[in-house]
């Protein structure tokens, strides 16, 4: 009983925070049933969104667990089972792995962070270019890293798809210069609302407490 009572307290203090970030309207009162129906649908992307991020951070321990397997199979295979370039391959698909396992974890956190905790909304400029830059710094960085990876992998096995692990490189690169252009942009238009940016680095000091 003390449970379900907490679960509502939460989600009265979660609405209540929800709706004092909403600018004051002349809007008809909320009908009974249309309260009921909101709050429930509240709970539900909660819901949602926790256990998505929960997904991320149990697909990123299982990679994790891959590339650990795949190292040590590397490194203790027999001699004369294995050459030098078998481990350094092995090597190299471990490392493949958890990068994409950083990149799930970092996925993970983001969303309980940003939709749990923070509750954001996508409408103000400083919202949209945090979640935003939080996820392309993760995909930039994997790119890059597996580009590197292709790259060593394939100038040793077959050095005519070279090319192919070089337009990993160079899509990292247009998704690094078009987040570039996109801050940019998006500073002008956070300087029209600097209260954003404050309840931003507020919310900020509650997450780290």
């Amino acid at each position: 009983m003390r449970t379900v009572r907490a679960c509502a307290a939460r989600i009265d203090c979660l609405m209540s925070l929800h709706e004092s970030r909403e600018p004051a309207r002349d809007l008809p009162s909320e009908s009974p049933n249309g309260a009921w129906t909101r709050r429930v649908a509240f709970v539900f992307f909660i819901a949602g969104h926790t256990v998505i991020s929960i997904l991320f951070v149990v697909c990123a321990f299982a990679l994790i667990a891959f590339a650990g397997a795949e190292l040590w199979g590397a490194l203790v295979r027999p001699a004369s089972d294995a050459s030098i370039r078998m481990r350094f391959d092995g090597v190299l698909e471990s490392i493949g792995l958890l990068t994409i396992a950083v990149a799930a974890l970092e996925l993970g956190q983001t969303i309980l962070e940003e939709e749990v905790q923070r509750q954001s909304e996508m409408s103000a400029p400083t919202r949209v270019r945090r979640f935003l830059s939080r996820f392309l710094v993760v995909v930039v960085v994997s790119l890059s890293i597996e580009t590197l990876v292709a790259v060593f992998q394939l100038a040793h096995k077959d050095p005519s798809r070279l090319p192919q692990a070089a337009s990993i490189g160079l899509a990292a690169a247009a998704l690094l210069v078009g987040w570039a252009i996109f801050v940019k942009l998006n500073t002008n238009a956070e300087k029209l609302e600097p209260e954003a940016m404050a309840h931003a680095k507020s919310e900020d000091r509650h997450v780290s407490t």
